[in-house]
């Protein structure tokens, strides 16, 4: 059952959820870009096609996206040497550089550098680019810490706290190689707490990475610490996918602690803000998340109901989904930017695509949704029906023991020439066993019914047991006893509880009390006894009943579990040790409504 949902799960996205969601502030600058681009391709203004693509770039590498913000530095960067505009043209080589380095990208970073040094205006721009070429190409990490601060000192200087910021972080590196676990820290939250104020984005990359430090030392403590810190930020609590991705992030620390409870709870959390706030991708990495540790441990009850909510929850979460429309957005608009003297008729077949497109993910929600409401009815009444088979299984089991018992009653008294006690004890135990055997087709029975099933069943209890205890039955007048109805036998399995375990052990006689009264909208049956009680019920047990596993109690919780399921009548129960008296105190309660 859990790999349909998973088949289903991932031919939903198959047809056609990109794999990124991007927010909607990135679509209005890439938006604005183009109109830009567009201008100036429209004026034939070569340098404003240039400036429009620095822009486009600068976009893509606030938000992480580094290849792309090569891609287009590259297309300005041609179009500056074209133009002989050596200022841009160190700005931009520059900013290459810097690209290129988020991407590992060494020797071409290098070489960048080195051109934006060589074309500098100005000393300082000179010392920066030639610092940054130091601290790629030194092999030594106190030189490479050397061009870090003179570069820190340029920066602040110039009151660049975005550079000032990136600088700490560099440093930070620097000292993880020097195996300076105390630097690299101070570095790290000096960086954070620079680049907070002014650069978001920035500080969640410094976060992330003072996060990682902590884990790679196996410091969770202070890496969990660190991911709470930034989730207290403004920039985050005002961006809810922000906000989910940094509870999945914090989450992963959990799990790497081995901490799957906390983790869970927060998946289960992140899960929720996405599917509140319409952000797909992440939902769906919440799960992901969530079934990977339910697998670990084995819970996959767990892990079917998730998938069966999110599916359940998907169109309408696509349908509110804003990301998924901007990503559409982004994709038409990144095809215009690259063909524009072609626009008119581009856009006249990306229209006729984008509605095969909607009338496809359409008609797939549609189909697969048809489907999984099929999956779900089917399993809906395999479940009930295979939970009625266990239910009625459940009922026809009767005690061996008590069998066993009361048949060595009846040769006792057979042996002992005690033929009318024996036969009134088979009476008494052959209209027992028909109760119950005439009962076991049936969920619930008349209170009555169960009532004379009981009185019967204490009877033939007190005549084996005379000189162990004296019982009593109590019952509210106001209850309408064959109206009412109620699980038969359910009650059987704490009275044999209370015999056999708490008053045959007793040196003087014991009492039985049972006693039924309506309290609201419920029955409550009360059971009480004055025997050994439970913990020294257990002392008095050899190592075969220890060993043995208590069938009656046991399928007594099972049923009870079973008929809330099934039939939601809220039934409680429980069994405890009096206070200051000995004996056990038995409370059932069930709705009556």
């Amino acid at each position: 059952m859990k790999l349909i949902f998973k088949i289903a799960f991932i031919l939903i996205f198959a047809v056609g959820i990109p794999v990124t969601a991007q927010d909607t502030t990135r679509v209005s600058q890439v938006l604005k870009s183009a109109a830009k681009l567009k201008k100036a391709v429209d004026k034939n203004d070569n340098k404003g096609v240039a400036d429009a693509y620095v822009g486009m770039a600068s976009d893509y590498f606030n938000q992480g996206n580094y290849a792309k913000s090569e891609e287009y530095l590259i297309k300005a960067k041609n179009i500056y040497q074209n133009l002989n505009d050596k200022k841009n043209l160190e700005s931009v080589t520059r900013k290459l550089a810097q690209s290129q380095e988020k991407q590992n990208k060494i020797t071409p970073a290098i070489n960048n550098y080195s051109m934006a040094a060589q074309m500098s205006y100005s000393e300082k721009s000179r010392a920066v680019n030639s610092n940054d070429v130091a601290r790629l190409s030194s092999p030594s990490p106190e030189q490479k810490a050397e061009a870090i601060q003179n570069n820190i000192n340029i920066s602040k200087k110039e009151n660049d706290q975005a550079d000032v910021a990136a600088g700490y972080s560099q440093l930070a590196e620097v000292n993880m190689q020097q195996k300076d676990i105390y630097k690299a820290e101070e570095n790290l939250n000096t960086a954070y707490k620079i680049s907070k104020k002014e650069a978001p984005q920035q500080a969640l990359a410094i976060n992330q990475k003072l996060a990682d430090f902590y884990v790679e030392n196996k410091n969770f403590d202070k890496a969990i610490e660190a991911k709470k810190k930034v989730l207290k930020e403004d920039f985050v609590k005002d961006n809810s996918q922000e906000k989910v991705n940094q509870i999945q992030e914090l989450a992963d620390i959990y799990i790497k602690k081995n901490d799957t409870d906390e983790a869970v709870t927060l998946l289960k959390n992140a899960y929720g803000i996405a599917l509140d706030k319409g952000h797909t991708l992440e939902a769906q990495k919440s799960v992901k998340k969530l079934d990977s540790l339910y697998a670990i441990s084995g819970n996959t009850s767990a892990s079917v109901q998730l998938y069966r909510d999110f599916l359940g929850r998907l169109p309408d979460l696509v349908s509110k989904d804003r990301s998924l429309v901007d990503n559409k957005i982004l994709e038409d608009t990144e095809q215009r930017i690259s063909q524009l003297e072609k626009e008119k008729g581009l856009k006249d077949e990306l229209i006729r695509k984008k509605n095969i497109f909607n009338y496809s993910l359409i008609a797939a929600l549609i189909l697969l949704t048809g489907l999984v409401i099929f999956i779900f009815r089917t399993l809906k009444k395999v479940q009930i029906r295979n939970k009625k088979i266990a239910l009625q299984s459940l009922r026809r089991e009767m005690n061996p023991h008590f069998i066993f018992n009361s048949l060595n009653s009846v040769n006792h008294f057979i042996a002992t020439n005690n033929e009318l006690e024996a036969n009134q004890y088979l009476t008494r135990f052959s209209k027992l066993m028909r109760g119950v055997m005439e009962n076991s087709t049936e969920d619930f029975i008349p209170f009555q019914q169960e009532l004379d099933l009981l009185q019967n069943y204490l009877a033939l209890e007190k005549t084996r047991f005379a000189d162990k205890f004296d019982y009593e039955i109590e019952g509210d007048e106001s209850l309408n006893l064959q109206s009412l109805q109620v699980p038969g036998m359910l009650i059987q399995p704490f009275l044999e509880n209370a015999i056999w375990h708490g008053l045959r052990y007793r040196a003087e006689k014991g009492f039985l009390k049972l006693s039924f009264e309506k309290t609201g909208q419920y029955l409550k049956i009360t059971i009480e006894d004055n025997g050994i009680g439970i913990d020294e019920s257990k002392k008095q047990k050899t190592q075969h009943q220890k060993a043995r596993e208590g069938r009656g109690m046991k399928n007594t919780l099972e049923r009870i579990h079973l008929l809330n399921d099934l039939y939601k009548k809220e039934i409680s129960c429980t069994v405890k040790d009096k206070k200051n008296k000995t004996g056990v105190l038995v409370v059932l309660q069930m709705s009556i409504v």
